[in-house]
């Protein structure tokens, strides 16, 4: 069984992007990152990539992640902020340990993409 069917599919992914973004946009050290931000439009992408990304069919056609984050000044310690808010609302979803670690392998794999400053916007 792929990942993506062990999360519930399409509407599985969809619940898990939607709680990741109410724990994300509530953390005051990450919350500025988003202003502005179309966020129907960013939870719709974040749900056809992890649908991709976790062996789901290929829906995905938005930027490419580093032009994504590009300019965004995200560090280290933001990164980890948001990866810990994913693995939380995973955790609370019931998925597996191994499964998460997966995810998250998966996921570190675009670090270098994501990471391109010291942080601390805001």
């Amino acid at each position: 069984m792929s990942i993506y069917e062990q999360l519930g599919q399409d509407n599985g992914i969809r619940t898990a992007v939607d709680d990741f973004y109410r724990r994300v946009l509530a953390d005051p050290e990450l919350t500025a990152y988003f202003d502005g931000v179309d966020m129907a439009n960013l939870r719709a992408h974040q749900t056809k990539l992890l649908v991709q990304v976790t062996g789901g069919p290929v829906q995905y056609e938005g930027r490419e992640l580093a032009a994504a984050h590009e300019g965004l000044d995200i560090g280290s310690a933001e990164y980890e902020r948001v990866v810990a808010h994913l693995v939380a609302t995973l955790t609370d979803l019931g998925v597996e340990p191994a499964t998460i670690g997966d995810i998250g392998a998966a996921i570190d794999g675009y670090r270098d993409d994501i990471v391109t400053a010291n942080g601390h916007r805001g």
